[in-house]
């Protein structure tokens, strides 16, 4: 059954092209989640050197409601320890939450409520930041808000487009630059506000950028899919049963989690021990001048924008001379680059000489890593939609974040090993996290994909 036919109220024009060959509702989901990540990606590049090198010195710890009592209790850990740990478990759980917001969405009050209320939420979380006192309780709205606004964004942008049409993989990469957009100007605005003017400017520009995400997505709403909810005083149409196709989708999802949360971490671990590391090891002084390391970040999205504008224009150039490889082929693809970019900070390591790192095996990284990225990170969430039921898209987007709950929780744990570790075994241990997911992609495009995955270009061809 397809999705128009799941849900009749949902109206899906075949030809709409108005944004850059796709609909117009992509454009406004796409400002709309680069408002959220900007908000977010301001918080994430701030958060671990705010800790180190302010929250957590024993002036500032016992400002904070509950944080003393944490440290000792929950993670026995102090200094950058405990910071990466507290990084990891936010970083995760914000990521976890999504599973939640999904199946609220989907079973309770639509998307278009759970996001609005998520924004709402989040935007609190920020504002929040700015006091001290509440550090605690403004982690626990931001991880509250990003499980409401999530996976109901994610799952809109797939719903523009019917089934088969090829256009949706391109659509979440075009998402996806929107993301970078948002993360190259989240350190050189919040960042730079955060390190250079007050901690708390920066996490107050990110609440302002979060509201101003809100508005624009309700002025939207003409453009994108129907709502979910049921319409007051009429009967809701009953969701299709799931067939026995539907249960082994289901099950490759929860399959392909753990590989991608595997090649995840090296990519997570940038906002962790690597930003630490940097801003004791690398040389960032230039004519006198030393940058924010929180410029390490402008330095990683800028390379992934401009490599994912380079990977989608490739293949959507590629596409039209042969046959454009599926989802799972792009992925490989992407983690044999993510692979060689994490053999970059190991060599990082293990040529540093008496003084700074120089920046080329770090720029190196940061290349290899962004076009692996394009690869990697958009498609599979186009794969997931793809092989998601109609009937339960907005939870499956969340299972699909159990991915990132997964790697971010192992990022606290390995990033608190940073301090005691040799460097170079370090980046070896990421180096082999990546490795083993790339392995897997190809074990599940070998032995899974051939059942599951039809020829979405037969189905294309019929959409004009």
């Amino acid at each position: 059954m397809s999705l128009a036919e799941a849900t009749p109220e949902l109206h899906l024009p075949d030809h709409d092209r108005a944004f850059l060959g796709h609909p117009k509702g992509l454009g406004y989901l796409s400002l709309v989640e680069g408002c959220e990540r900007f908000s977010y990606y301001s918080m994430q590049t701030l958060l671990v050197l705010y800790m180190v090198k302010y929250l957590l010195l024993p002036e500032h710890i016992g400002k904070v409601a509950g944080l003393s009592w944490l440290a000792v209790h929950w993670y026995g850990a102090s200094g950058q320890a405990l910071s990466s740990a507290i990084f990891g478990d936010y970083t995760a759980l914000v990521y976890l939450t999504p599973i939640l917001g999904g199946i609220i969405a989907d079973r309770w009050i639509g998307r278009r409520a759970a996001l609005v209320t998520g924004a709402l939420v989040m935007a609190l979380g920020h504002f929040l930041m700015a006091f001290e006192g509440s550090f605690l309780f403004a982690l626990l709205a931001l991880v509250i808000g990003v499980g409401l606004f999530k996976g109901n964004i994610a799952g809109q942008v797939g719903e523009l487009y019917k089934d088969g049409d090829l256009r949706r993989a391109t659509a979440f990469q075009i998402f996806y630059i929107a993301i970078q957009l948002a993360v190259i100007g989240a350190p050189l605005i919040a960042g730079t506000l955060g390190e250079k003017v007050g901690w708390h400017w920066g996490f107050g520009c990110a609440g302002v950028v979060m509201v101003l995400g809100l508005l624009v997505y309700l002025k939207a709403g003409p453009y994108l899919p129907a709502d979910n909810r049921p319409k007051r005083g009429a009967a809701r149409v009953p969701n299709p049963p799931l067939t026995r196709t539907d249960w082994l989708r289901i099950a490759a999802v929860f399959l392909l989690v753990p590989a991608m949360a595997l090649g995840l971490i090296i990519n997570n671990q940038i906002f962790n021990a690597y930003l630490v590391w940097a801003d004791a090891q690398f040389g960032l002084t230039f004519f006198g001048v030393t940058v924010p390391t929180s410029w390490m970040i402008t330095l990683d999205a800028t390379f992934s924008f401009v490599t994912l504008v380079g990977v989608t224009a490739f293949w959507e150039w590629y596409g039209k001379r042969r046959r454009e490889p599926d989802e799972l082929s792009k992925m490989i693809i992407g983690g044999v680059f993510m692979v060689g970019g994490a053999l970059c900070l190991v060599m990082a390591a293990a040529t540093q000489g008496q003084g700074k790192i120089g920046l080329f095996w770090p720029v190196m990284f940061h290349l290899l890593n962004s076009i692996g990225f394009g690869n990697v990170l958009p498609v599979s969430l186009a794969l997931f939609t793809r092989l998601a039921p109609k009937a339960i898209t907005a939870t499956v987007i969340g299972i699909y974040y159990l991915a990132f709950f997964a790697a971010n929780k192992l990022v606290g744990i390995i990033g608190g090993w940073y301090s005691t570790m040799d460097t170079v075994h370090f980046w070896l241990l990421h180096v082999a996290t990546t490795a083993t997911a790339l392995v897997a992609f190809v074990l599940f495009k070998l032995f899974l994909a051939p059942r599951l995955l039809g020829d979405a270009r037969t189905e294309d061809a019929a959409l004009g």
